[in-house]
């Protein structure tokens, strides 16, 4: 009973608060946005607690004041000459796109958009000359603790990232990428960074490359430099990035997620592009940062992570999937579920997808009654025949998410009898009951099922039932 009264109050803790680790990408590169007015409202209806701007556009900026969301304003690469050269050129800009919005929450101002990788590369070595008299501007009109100057970077800014444990900062600009990160621990500033299991999947399309991008039950990577195993993309690739921090010397360095997504439809070759790995990805990505279990590398915390983005842009070129990262449709309405309403009755674990590299667009699956909490019954269970290997690809699973698995430790109540079928199941049903007792929290990759019959035996008891 005290189990079912924690996680319910905890499900209710989350879903009627706004959470600063969960942020959202408000691009604009459309021409059919709802005004800005209604975005503020609709984000106060959920749980997003920043927004990160590619530009500064005061409408936004005037709509979401005294919501108390976190604004991330951009300087585009186009402005960085200018900053660079040009202290009083720096100091407008700040005047005009910070100080005249005393009501609204800026948190940090980023000066470019992967600019290391950019087309025009001799924005470069102008890009730290640029953050610094943007951060003299602040300073000067007494914000500097409080709003941060950063830039963001594509994951192409590491020479490699697999296994995480050997990540470095290419060495084509190791000396701008030391005096940038000089900055940044001086300054107490984000480094930010733009991972996307969505395009690691691109490049290797198994299906077990799948389930490690999306979150789901799988057996799991084994980092070779250090022996740490990896049950997801999405912690491999920013553990990477800390790695080659670390690598420089700059263990102090926050890391912030800027951009991460995925494209709900693309073109005809663009492996996995549906709404059922999009509302997998983002919708487990959610979850995981709500567990505060973290990385291998920095565990107990979750870090901000701006998902991309809050709607569609129909006028970016192509036909491509860069149209289609949108949570939410002009409409206000939800492109699909992944647990962010304040209105939702719980938390979000979207099923496994039937068929997940066929890159055609499926309609949207049809989304089963949601049972109250109260209403909830039974316990998940393994179904018959399932294999060792599977149910193991399970154990880790929900022990990688935060969940308490020490029962299932030597000594435990769970422990004896110590078989692969006995801990999954105890885990397997953990998961079930804490994500939000749903018939989608007990799939497992349509290995489990619900049962009426309590599992529990001896001292070992399986929170569930009525």
């Amino acid at each position: 009973m005290f189990f079912l009264l924690f996680t319910f109050l905890l499900q209710l803790s989350i879903l009627t608060s706004s959470q600063s680790f969960i942020g959202v990408n408000y691009g604009q590169v459309a021409d059919n946005l709802p005004a800005p007015e209604a975005t503020a409202k609709l984000l106060q209806t959920t749980s997003i607690g920043k927004v990160r701007m590619y530009g500064a556009d005061p409408a936004i900026i005037r709509a979401l004041a005294n919501t108390g969301i976190g604004i991330v304003i951009g300087a585009a690469n186009g402005d960085i000459p200018a900053l660079a050269s040009d202290p009083n050129y720096a100091t407008q800009w700040v005047n005009s796109n910070v100080l005249a919005y005393p009501d609204s929450e800026i948190i940090v101002v980023t000066v470019g958009n992967e600019v290391m990788n950019a087309v025009d590369q001799s924005l470069v070595p102008l890009c730290l000359p640029a953050m610094q008299n943007v951060q003299n501007a602040l300073n000067a009109a007494s914000l500097g603790g409080k709003v941060k100057v950063s830039t963001v970077h594509s994951m192409a800014v590491l020479a490699s990232s697999d296994p995480p444990s050997s990540a470095t900062f290419n060495s084509g600009f190791s000396d701008t990428m030391r005096a940038l990160l000089k900055f940044h621990s001086e300054n107490g500033s984000p480094f930010m960074i733009n991972p996307y299991p969505f395009f690691a999947y691109q490049s290797d399309t198994r299906p077990e490359t799948l389930a490690f991008c999306l979150f789901q039950p799988n057996a799991g990577r084994v980092d070779s430099g250090n022996g740490i195993k990896y049950m997801n993309m999405f912690d491999a690739q920013v553990d990477a990035v800390r790695s080659a921090l670390n690598a420089m010397g700059f263990k102090d360095i926050e890391i912030v997620v800027a951009e991460t997504g995925w494209a709900y439809n693309g073109g005809p070759n663009e492996a996995g592009t549906s709404v059922d790995n999009a509302k997998a990805y983002n919708g487990n990505l959610i979850n995981h940062l709500r567990s505060k279990v973290g990385t291998q590398l920095m565990p107990g915390k979750s870090v901000d992570t701006y998902i991309f983005a809050l709607y569609d842009e129909n006028l970016k070129p192509g036909a491509g999937s860069e149209k289609f990262f949108g949570l939410f449709k002009p409409d206000l309405s939800m492109t699909y579920d992944v647990g962010l309403s304040k209105n939702s009755q719980t938390s979000t674990t979207p099923t496994t997808p039937t068929t997940p590299t066929t890159p055609a667009t499926p309609t949207t699956p049809t989304t089963p009654a949601t049972p109250s909490p109260v209403q909830a019954a039974g316990w998940c269970v393994p179904k018959q025949g399932v294999s060792d290997a599977e149910l193991q690809s399970n154990l880790d699973y929900v022990c990688s998410q935060g969940l308490d698995c020490g029962p299932l430790q030597p000594g435990g109540a769970c422990f004896e009898p110590n078989t692969v079928i006995s801990h999954a199941t105890y885990a397997m049903n953990l998961l079930y009951q804490t994500a939000g007792k749903n018939p989608w929290n007990c799939d497992f990759r349509q290995t489990a099922t619900l049962t009426s019959s309590n599992p529990s035996y001896n001292n070992c008891i399986y929170p569930g039932g009525v």
